[in-house]
């Protein structure tokens, strides 16, 4: 049995200002996406150049954090929102959705693409690679401030977290999800988009990945308290939300090919 490390959510303070950890992953995962956006865009034929890469990245934090905010609220805290509006700006504390940063980045896309008049899919195609190093660093994050715990646990690897005071093995499913979410969905779509494709294959294969990935973590993670099992005793809200995904992702593989065919 492992016991979830003591760790202090705030990694520096400068007077007053306290720098967490939590923001700080949210920072990394922007760099590490800019820093590979740009080596894309330098690739031969790649239809970018740096200046609009630099300006993707302001496109896409917004739609992460506006969204990723947002979305939390509307899918698991809509009743805590109600008592205390100001709960929306309490970054800081956690509660970021992908789901909803999903949205908030697809919107952003929308904006951008009408500003560089590019192809919407051929944006989100170019993105796609770039998010999974986001999910990661997030994820460790979560794991630093011990929260998105999982079920209960007799594996050698179960780990106590004390933020749940009841002293149980759980399993770690913020590594769970680093290691799927973020290494293996990176591995996956950086490798699939490093040869031409047909536009939308490379968003079906994030989409439908993530989606999937997502969905089986869920099995073993701990639903959000304020909202418990949705269905059967093991459905939870962000099963339901992945399953739009997988359908979306095998469509767009489905079209993309399709077209590519005529």
């Amino acid at each position: 049995m492992l016991v979830h490390p003591d760790f202090d959510p705030v990694a520096f303070a400068v007077g007053p200002l306290q720098v967490r950890w939590y923001g700080l992953m949210y920072l990394l995962g922007f760099v590490v996406g800019w820093a590979l956006g740009r080596y894309r865009a330098k690739q031969p034929g790649s239809g970018w150049t740096a200046d609009q890469m630099d300006d993707l990245v302001f496109y896409i934090a917004l739609g992460v954090i506006l969204g990723g905010r947002i979305g939390y609220i509307l899918f698991y805290g809509f009743g805590s929102f109600l008592h205390n509006p100001l709960i929306l700006f309490k970054i800081w504390e956690g509660g970021m959705s992908f789901h909803g940063g999903f949205i908030g980045v697809l919107l952003a896309m929308v904006l951008f693409a009408r500003k560089y008049q590019k192809g919407f899919w051929a944006t989100v195609d170019f993105i796609a690679p770039l998010i999974a190093p986001g999910i990661l660093f997030g994820r460790i994050g979560n794991f630093i401030n011990g929260e998105l715990w999982g079920r209960v646990t007799d594996l050698p690897w179960g780990m106590v977290f004390r933020q749940t005071g009841d002293g149980l093995p759980r399993h770690p499913s913020q590594l769970y999800e680093a290691a799927l979410e973020g290494v293996a969905l990176f591995v996956i779509v950086w490798l699939f988009s490093a040869k031409p494709r047909p536009t939308m294959a490379v968003s079906g294969v994030f989409a439908l990945t993530y989606g999937i990935f997502r969905f089986l973590v869920e099995l073993v993670r701990q639903p959000d308290v304020q909202l418990g099992y949705l269905a059967f005793g093991w459905v939870t809200m962000g099963q339901v939300l992945s399953l739009p995904l997988i359908v979306v992702g095998v469509a767009l593989l489905a079209l993309a090919y399709r077209r590519q065919s005529f």
